[in-house]
C-alpha cells in the first residue's frame, strides 16, 4: 500500500522514531505545546507491541505490592538488574495502569475489578490482559488518541538512516530521513529512539519483519554507549509448522494449565527445573532445545507439544481467543490436539543505555521501551514487565528539555545529489543484499542462539566481518556513506522504495549481529538468556554489564541487588 504524498517541515521540537507502544506513548507524553513528528517505517499498526499476548505487569490487587513485584523482576534478571531503575519501575506501575485505562484501554475484568493472570517467575496474580491480544489493544487505543492530536504529525512509510550530530558539540540536532523517493534532513532539538527490538537478526523470531535492530544500530554508529546485547530470550513456545509465521503462543497459556509434552507424551520439563514448565523463560527454552538435541533426527527444524487440553475449553475461549484463530488458520484444532511448539528469539534485555529519563550519552538523544537498557530487565526480562516499560518510561517524557530549534544555526541549501545506476547494476546489487539478508540469520540462529560457545562465535564473527566489507563495496553503499550532513539526495532508479529499505535493514542487521556475537564472546559465563556450553555456569566476577562503544567492550563495576 503507497501512501500519498504529503510534505513534512524540516525541522520539528522532537522527533520519535518508532510507532510501537514506547513511540506512541512517548509521542503522548511529550508536552502539546512541542510540535512533534512521529517517524515510523511501516504504517501505525505493525510493531512487536501489537503482537504482544500476554499482557502487562503491575501490583494493583489487594494481596500484590510493588516491593514483591521489584523483588520477583530482580530474581529474574539474575543479578544484573538495576535496583533503582526496577523500584522506579514498580513503583509507576499503578499509576501508569491508570492512565491507560483512562485513555480508553479495555483490558478485561470480573465484574468491576481489574481481571489478573499469573505468569511465570511472578509470585502473585498481577498480570492485566485484553484475552490474548494486550498488545494490540493498547497500541490501537494510543494510535487512536495520537491521530487526534493537533502536535503529532505522523510521517508513515519513512525510514530513518542515520543521526545528524551538530560537528561542535556531538549534540544529536536530527536524523536523515529516506521518505518518498528521497534522502532528507530533519532537524529537531530532541530526537527519541523508540524502534524496538532486533529479533530479525535470528532466523527463529517471533518479532515482526520490521524489528531489524534500527535504534541499537542507528545509535551505535553515531557514538552511543551500548549495554548488555549478548542477552536475548527465547520465548519456548513459538508455532512451528513448516509456512507458518513463528507466532508466540503465551506464556499465560502455561499459566493456565497448559503441559508441554514430548513426542512419548511426556512432561519432559521437569527432568530440568523442579517448576516444570511454570520455569523461568531461559530455562524452559533450553529443556526444549536439550531435549529435541538428544530425541530429535534434525533439531534445528523439530518441535515438541504444547497441549492445551488440561484447561477447561470456556476458559481457553475466553482467555485466548486469538490463539485459537491462529491455529485453526493452520489447522491445528486446540481443544482435541496438541500445538506444535519451538524456542524463538522474542525480547532483547540489552540496548542503548538510558538514564531514567531516558537520556543516552549522546546530548539530545532519547531511548524509549526495547531500544533502550534502563536496568529494568537485567540478565533477562520477567513477563509482562515489557509493555509496563514502554508506558512508565514513555511518561517520562513529559518532562522532557528540549533544545530550542530555532536556536539552531541556519544551515546552507546544498544541492540535490542524484543517484544514478543502470538497471543491470541495480539488479546485481539487489541479489548480492537479498543473499545477505538471507544468510545472515541462520548464521546468528547457529551461532549465538540459545546455546553458544567459543569456536561457533569467533568464525561466526569472522563471517559476519567479511560480509560487511562486502556490503560496504556496493556501489550504493559507497554512494550513501560518503554523504556530506544536510546533502540532500534523490534516486533516478526503479523500485527504490523497496532496495533502500532492504540496503538500511541490511546495514543495521549486520551491525546487530556483530555486536551480539562479539559480546556473547566477551561474556566467558551462563547468566539468564545468555548460556554458553564452554561455561555453563554464572561467574561472580560477571556480576557486571557488558558495555560497547565504538568498537571497544569493557565491564561495568560489580553490581549489588
Amino acid at each position: 500500500m503507497t501512501l500519498p504524498q504529503i510534505d513534512i517541515p524540516s525541522q520539528f521540537d522532537v522527533l520519535v522514531v518508532g510507532a510501537g507502544a514506547a513511540g506512541l506513548y512517548t509521542a503522548l507524553c511529550l508536552p502539546e505545546y512541542l510540535r512533534v513528528a512521529l517517524i515510523t517505517k511501516e504504517t501505525v499498526s505493525l510493531s512487536a507491541s501489537d503482537w504482544a499476548q500476554g499482557g502487562i505487569a503491575a501490583a494493583v490487587a489487594p494481596e500484590d505490592s510493588p516491593s514483591l513485584h521489584i523483588e520477583d523482576t530482580l530474581l529474574a534478571g539474575a543479578g544484573l538488574c538495576d535496583r533503582p531503575a526496577v523500584e522506579f519501575l514498580a513503583q509507576e506501575a499503578p499509576k501508569c495502569i491508570q492512565s491507560l485505562v483512562n485513555l480508553g484501554v479495555a483490558f478485561d475484568r470480573h465484574g468491576q475489578a481489574l481481571a489478573l493472570t499469573l505468569e511465570a517467575a511472578h509470585s502473585r496474580h498481577r498480570v492485566l490482559h485484553a484475552a490474548d491480544t494486550t498488545g494490540r489493544e493498547v497500541t490501537t487505543t494510543l494510535t487512536a488518541q495520537v491521530l487526534r492530536r493537533q502536535n503529532i504529525q505522523v510521517i508513515q512509510q519513512a525510514l530513518a538512516l542515520n543521526l545528524w550530530l551538530e560537528p561542535e558539540t556531538q549534540r544529536c540536532q536530527g536524523i536523515s530521513l529516506f521518505y518518498q523517493g528521497e534522502i532528507r534532513w530533519i532537524r529537531a532539538g530532541a530526537v527519541v529512539l523508540a524502534t524496538g527490538g532486533g529479533g530479525q537478526v535470528f532466523a527463529q523470531t517471533t518479532n515482526p519483519a520490521v524489528s531489524t535492530g534500527d535504534g541499537v544500530a542507528i545509535a551505535y554508529r553515531a557514538g552511543a554507549i551500548l549495554r548488555d546485547l549478548e542477552f536475548v530470550q527465547f520465548h519456548p513456545t513459538a508455532l512451528t509448522k513448516p509456512g507458518a509465521d513463528r507466532f508466540l503462543i503465551s506464556e499465560a497459556v502455561r499459566g493456565e494449565g497448559a503441559h508441554l509434552v514430548d513426542h512419548q507424551g511426556r512432561r519432559f520439563a521437569f527432568d530440568y527445573h523442579p517448576a516444570g514448565e511454570l520455569a523461568p523463560r531461559d530455562v524452559v527454552s533450553r529443556a526444549i532445545f536439550s531435549h529435541l538435541q538428544h530425541t530429535a533426527i534434525d533439531p534445528a527444524t523439530a518441535h515438541v507439544w504444547l497441549d492445551m487440553r488440561p484447561i477447561p475449553p470456556d476458559k481457553i475461549r475466553h482467555r485466548f481467543p486469538n490463539i485459537i484463530k491462529v491455529c485453526q488458520h493452520w489447522g491445528i484444532d486446540v481443544f482435541n490436539e496438541p500445538i506444535p511448539v519451538a524456542p524463538a528469539a522474542h525480547y532483547w534485555m540489552g540496548g542503548i543505555v538510558a538514564d531514567l529519563m531516558n537520556r543516552t550519552n549522546i546530548p539530545g538523544l532519547y531511548a524509549v521501551g526495547e531500544t533502550a537498557s534502563t536496568g529494568v530487565h537485567g540478565a533477562n526480562r520477567l513477563a509482562s514487565n515489557s509493555l509496563l516499560e514502554c508506558i512508565v518510561f514513555g511518561a517520562q517524557m513529559a518532562n522532557i528539555e528540549v533544545l530550542d530549534v530555532a536556536a539552531l544555526s541556519q544551515l546552507p541549501t546544498l544541492p540535490i545529489r542524484q543517484f544514478s545506476v543502470d538497471v543491470s547494476e541495480w539488479q546485481t546489487q539487489q541479489t548480492q543484499l537479498v543473499a545477505l539478508r538471507e544468510k545472515l540469520p541462520r548464521l546468528v540462529w547457529q551461532s549465538a542462539g540459545i546455546c553458544r560457545e567459543q569456536s561457533t562465535l569467533t568464525a561466526a564473527i569472522a563471517t559476519i566481518e567479511s560480509w560487511q566489507q562486502d556490503f560496504a563495496a556496493l556501489p550504493l553503499s559507497q554512494f550513501l556513506l560518503s554523504l556530506r550532513p544536510h546533502e540532500p539526495v534523490s534516486f533516478d532508479t526503479p523500485d527504490v522504495e523497496r532496495q533502500l529499505r532492504l540496503w538500511a535493514e541490511t546495514r543495521n542487521l549486520l551491525d546487530v549481529a556483530d555486536l551480539i556475537l562479539k559480546s556473547a564472546a566477551f561474556r566467558t559465563e551462563s547468566r539468564g538468556g545468555h548460556y554458553r556450553l564452554d561455561y555453563p555456569q554464572p561467574d561472580p566476577d560477571w556480576q557486571v554489564h557488558t558495555l560497547v562503544q565504538k568498537c571497544q567492550w569493557w565491564k561495568s563495576v560489580i553490581l549489588k541487588n
